[in-house]
């Protein structure tokens, strides 16, 4: 999750809201890939997850990789609770899961580079603390008790609320992992194209990436338990935004929606005030509750907009959402199948052909096909493998347009960073798929096996 936002003075008029998102457009030769992803950390010996402190714990890594690798530490009340180096960051999920949030890249070789770079120090500090790092969509087998909330007064208010608005807050802050990519956007109307485009085939994603099957030890009878978390969470914040798809849509109808979104904080001298459920209207009039009197700041609206979690966000970039965390080759992945659709205008106009006549129903029908199902998901008659392939092949040849070369020219281009992807569309199987292969085959319905086989 997001880290305090900074910088811009007090919110004077309205139009101010939907300029700062405005000014995230850029020409397109300025256009770059921010790829974050989430993962597991858990004691080798004990297969718990870790705690912050002690020999074996978050607080140690993250000293670790700053001692060893020239990282900037980030504290909130004496805690280091992240890292910094070069544009890219180095966060704590609630529950304790390790999030890199990449440096804004023009190309996904540069993208691949950095992840390498990342899980290999991260595998560095871990093996001499004995710790192991794993990507899923879901925390496996650990309850809730099990999990550690990080010391974030972020967390502490959002944990205290979560129960208040729906059913899964919980799980989601503590038991699940995410791989998402930021792309930009040059104009209104190009914004618009991406937003409606990315929510519709969404769906698509979830299912091509779903790796999370298991639940506190068992099978779950969905293929991305996250993406199901994720619907039970609030959903004055979540879901397909039918608005996006209605005439009219911009910058404006988004601040409208996200305006609409219950409050969680006000972040002041390096403290989170609790604003659970309070309107980011009534602070606009000087009327809030937990500030009484005192009129935002534009820090205060960029941190208010972190706060939404529908299957694609927009801030100065478009986030992609609907992803489960997974294995090396998938981090690389993601990021290639939306560059894919959305960087090439040829591309991006094949994409939104597929989806444009969809109804609002039926883009949330296949978002919950599409957790429960993967690629075998099928909704009045669009089938989910087909239309996977359909994607899968748009973006190869919008990555092949883009031609932005590899390895000081050696490879053209970033096509092959499809290739796992290729490989699904081709026999059916994504990750869920391959795991439940294995629990029912040689794991002897356990999951003990997980952490070895797939660990990074």
């Amino acid at each position: 999750m997001s880290i305090p936002q900074s910088g811009g003075g007090p919110i004077e008029n309205h139009d101010q809201l939907a300029e700062m998102l405005e000014k995230g457009c850029k020409p397109k030769d300025a256009w770059r890939i921010g790829t974050e992803h989430e993962k597991f950390g858990y004691d080798t010996a004990t297969h718990m997850p870790l705690p912050y402190d002690g020999d074996c714990g978050i607080k140690a890594m993250l000293e670790g990789l700053e001692g060893r690798f020239g990282w900037d530490r980030v504290e909130e009340g004496g805690h280091i609770i992240g890292l910094t180096k070069d544009g890219a960051n180095i966060s704590l999920e609630p529950g304790g899961q390790l999030e890199l949030s990449g440096a804004p890249l023009e190309t996904i070789h540069q993208t691949c580079d950095e992840v390498n770079d990342h899980l290999a120090q991260v595998k560095e500090i871990a093996d001499e603390i004995g710790a192991g790092f794993i990507g899923l969509g879901a925390a496996p087998e650990w309850t809730h008790d099990q999990m550690p909330l990080m010391p974030k007064g972020r967390y502490k208010l959002m944990d205290a609320y979560m129960d208040k608005v729906g059913t899964h807050g919980k799980q989601m802050m503590r038991r699940t992992c995410t791989v998402q990519v930021n792309l930009d956007f040059s104009t209104e109307a190009d914004m618009v194209q991406k937003m409606r485009t990315a929510v519709a085939l969404q769906p698509v994603a979830t299912a091509l990436f779903a790796n999370s099957p298991f639940f506190e030890g068992q099978p779950n009878g969905h293929k991305s338990w996250r993406s199901r978390v994720w619907r039970g969470l609030d959903d004055s914040r979540t879901g397909t935004l039918p608005f996006i798809f209605d005439d009219g849509f911009g910058f404006e109808a988004w601040v409208q929606w996200v305006l609409d979104v219950p409050m969680y904080f006000v972040y002041r001298d390096g403290k989170y005030i609790d604003a659970l459920g309070q309107s980011f209207r009534d602070f606009l009039r000087g009327e809030l509750p937990a500030l009484p009197g005192e009129k935002p700041l534009l820090s205060d609206w960029a941190d208010h907009l972190t706060t939404v979690f529908p299957e694609a966000r927009v801030k100065q970039f478009i986030e992609m959402r609907g992803a489960d965390g997974g294995p090396w080759r998938r981090l690389c992945a993601l990021p290639a199948f939306w560059v894919g659709l959305m960087y090439d205008q040829t591309a991006l106009d094949a994409a939104w052909d597929l989806c444009k006549d969809w109804t609002a129903e039926q883009r949330e029908a296949l978002r919950v096909a599409a957790s429960v199902d993967g690629l075998q998901a099928k909704v009045d008659g669009i089938d989910m493998h087909s239309l996977a392939r359909e994607c899968v092949a748009i973006a190869e040849a919008g990555l092949r347009a883009r031609a932005r070369p590899g390895s000081g020219g050696l490879i053209p281009d970033e096509t092959h960073f499809l290739n796992a992807l290729k490989d699904s569309v081709e026999t059916g199987m994504v990750p869920a798929d391959e795991l439940l292969a294995q629990y029912h085959g040689p794991w002897n319905e356990k999951l003990d096996p997980i952490y070895s086989a797939y660990a990074y």
